[in-house]
């Protein structure tokens, strides 16, 4: 009994100690799905430059490279050298479409100098939508103003323009940016990327200044000027004047005639006393 308690209580043999131990536990790789990491997408360069310019070109919004690299599982340094080699093939004089960084990322557009043709193309399709003439006044205002209430709005106006503010919100060109702390606490509106993306900025602060809208105005009004001067010149131009090389209206040579008359009368009536005279010598002499 006491050797089979002793051989009970012997620790047992290192192979059968190795085999009752449990297994390690596998050390997760970094880019494992256990490790909470995203598994890069391997993609060659012609393929990413084709994936990123489809993206973009499918895409309403512009997208920023941040979200095109975490949406292709690639770095945003690859994604970035794409997007900056699509802008410049793009902008080839035989490519139609150019990829252009609007509002903080990249969309892709027609080339600012096909615009008359494209426009015209999409008229003869449908009936364009336009903004009246309020809602651009209220637009800039907001723009360069913002944020800024209905009450400000109208003053600034000089008219109500409820519905002109309707008419922008529904066209997600302004937006509302909570309530100015005042008596009434009104609205306060702001415009929105949608706007940045409309009038192809990539910021408010491309928004032409004061200074450019005045060199503006002033070329406007030397070009109307120099219209004026034209038609001026012009209507001057046709007035019935005897010039040399131009012949001279019927009524030029009749008032030109009539001047001439007197001067023909009074050549005439000497020549005719004389010839009096003449006469009554000759008749006194044969006398």
């Amino acid at each position: 009994m006491e050797e089979q308690q002793q051989q009970l209580e012997a620790p047992p043999p290192e192979h059968m100690a190795a085999a009752a131990m449990p297994p390690e536990s596998e050390s997760t790789e970094p880019n494992s799905p256990e490790s909470g990491d995203p598994i890069p997408v391997e993609m060659g360069d012609t393929e990413l430059r084709a994936v990123i310019e489809a993206v973009v070109y499918i895409t309403e919004e512009p997208l920023s490279a941040e979200q095109i690299a975490t949406a292709l599982k690639q770095k945003k340094e690859r994604v970035e050298a794409v997007l900056a080699s699509l802008v410049e093939a793009s902008a080839n004089e035989d490519r139609g479409l150019i990829v252009k960084e609007v509002a903080g990322g990249f969309k892709m557009g027609t080339k600012p100098e096909h615009h008359d043709v494209i426009r015209q193309f999409v008229k003869n399709l449908k009936q364009p939508l336009k903004l009246s003439l309020a809602a651009l006044e209220t637009l800039a205002v907001i723009a360069y103003k913002q944020p800024i209430t209905a009450p400000e709005i109208m003053e600034i106006r000089g008219v109500q323009g409820t519905g002109v503010l309707k008419t922008l919100l529904d066209r997600k060109l302004i937006v509302t940016g909570g309530r100015k702390n005042v008596v009434g606490k009104p609205i306060l509106y702001k415009t929105t990327r949608e706007f940045l993306v409309q009038f192809g900025l990539s910021g408010l602060n491309e928004l032409p200044t004061l200074k450019e809208f005045e060199e503006l105005s002033r070329l406007a009004l030397d070009e109307d000027l120099a219209d004026a001067n034209a038609e001026a010149s012009a209507e001057q131009m046709a007035l019935p004047e005897v010039v040399e090389g131009k012949p001279a209206t019927s009524a030029e040579l009749h008032a030109e005639g009539a001047s001439e008359e007197p001067e023909q009368q009074s050549q005439v009536q000497p020549a005719v006393e004389i010839a009096e005279q003449a006469k009554a010598a000759t008749e006194g002499g044969s006398e």
